[in-house]
């Protein structure tokens, strides 16, 4: 489950997008340079092999360290693109591209958004959308996708090898439900989308994007909770499903955002920001270049627990999330000092893990000498101290 949105402006594109996966399935960053390639290569994606082509360009993707395709990235041009799933009433394929790799191959491929949106129409039209996209449970589902460049974006929505598009003015949204007109009537399967909270979501995200047009807007939209809470509310089926900063803890349905992404596009100058781990509520988002790869410290493929940076933040947000009331006092407000003034100067993207990875450990010590008394539900409880026998 996830929420992508765009914001076309006079002079700029604003991006935004919360990956929202399951709890356990670390996100990764990965460069990869212009390359050229041999007639006659092949490409391995997650499921099938496709011809590679000539050249492709240099692309920034951030993506579940078990599949070749990505949630999110941008590529050396400013094409910027996040995917969604979408349920339709279209048979679901055993294997073909998944959605994300869609989403890689269109940002290797694809110089500009309109080239990016015909690149995974054709895509689809020859190889087909399938495959289980999920890390430990098995899901099947089609794809919805925002694609940006530094002048227009587009949303493009598949139901099997069906497809409509439509080119964003303004705000636009896209949550986990086909959204187009005609298309959406046609081919959207009404139960599953309800459970997705997709319309709920959709629109949270677009009314505060409209008021907020600026980065810090999007990065303030990413952490939205439910009734406009600082902290999570969690429904008893699924959770807190229903707001764009998704939290898991409900007895049905247990999803979190596992990543979240902001873009500034413009015709002089592309700026990123992500937060590589969980929770974007109470991460720091932090610059990045597609062409300024990180040290690998940052983009460790591990799953081992505390081994790498992603879990080193999943270890403090799960504390930290016991008790919102007391524990976000002590690093809210430093978070957001330190994301204003990034937003006016912007350090090079390796200081930036850096000065997040010591934060960790100094908010770690603080939260962790304070009396907790976790409030959250009985039924987030259970499901939590489940995850934790789980990976002990």
């Amino acid at each position: 489950m996830c929420d992508t949105a765009v914001y076309v402006c006079d002079d700029k594109v604003l991006f935004l997008k919360n990956s929202d996966r399951e709890v356990d399935e670390p996100q990764v960053l990965v460069w990869q340079p212009r390359q050229n390639h041999l007639e006659g290569d092949l490409l391995k994606c997650t499921y099938i092999t496709i011809p590679q082509v000539r050249e492709t360009y240099a692309i920034l993707i951030s993506k579940p360290t078990w599949m070749w395709g990505a949630e999110m990235g941008t590529n050396e041009l400013g094409v910027t693109i996040g995917n969604e799933a979408v349920f339709t009433n279209q048979p679901y394929a055993k294997t073909g591209l998944t959605g994300m790799d869609l989403l890689r191959l269109a940002l290797e491929r694809a110089a500009t958004a309109k080239q990016a949106y015909e690149t995974i129409v054709q895509l689809i039209e020859i190889y087909g959308q399938g495959g289980n996209c999920g890390f430990r449970k098995n899901i099947y589902y089609h794809n919805s996708f925002i694609i940006a460049d530094p002048y227009e974006a587009y949303v493009l929505e598949t139901a099997d090898k069906y497809y409509a598009v439509e080119k964003v003015t303004g705000c636009r949204a896209i949550s986990n439900g086909l959204t187009i007109k005609g298309f959406k009537e046609k081919y959207s399967d009404p139960f599953k989308s309800f459970f997705t909270q997709c319309s709920i979501r959709r629109s949270i995200v677009e009314e505060h994007i409209r008021n907020n047009p600026t980065i810090m807007g999007m990065i303030s939209a990413s952490r939205l909770h439910a009734s406009g809470l600082q902290e999570p509310k969690y429904h008893w089926l699924y959770g807190g499903m229903n707001a764009p900063c998704m939290h898991a803890g409900g007895i049905l349905l247990n999803y979190q955002t596992t990543a979240a992404w902001v873009a500034e596009l413009s015709p002089n100058h592309c700026r990123h920001w992500v937060t590589a781990t969980s929770t974007p509520c109470i991460s720091l988002f932090k610059p990045i270049d597609v062409l300024n790869p990180l040290k690998p410290d940052f983009c460790s493929s591990s799953f081992e627990l505390n081994k790498n940076f992603w879990w080193q933040h999943e270890t403090f947000s799960r504390f930290a999330l016991k008790n919102p009331a007391q524990t976000f006092s002590c690093f809210i407000e430093e978070r957001n000092k330190i994301e204003n003034e990034w937003s006016k100067t912007t350090p090079d993207p390796n200081t930036s893990f850096n000065i997040h990875k010591q934060l960790l450990q100094k908010w770690s010590q603080e939260i962790t000498q304070l009396k907790l008394k976790d409030i959250r539900p009985i039924w987030t409880k259970l499901f939590w101290n489940y995850q934790k026998k789980r990976n002990s």
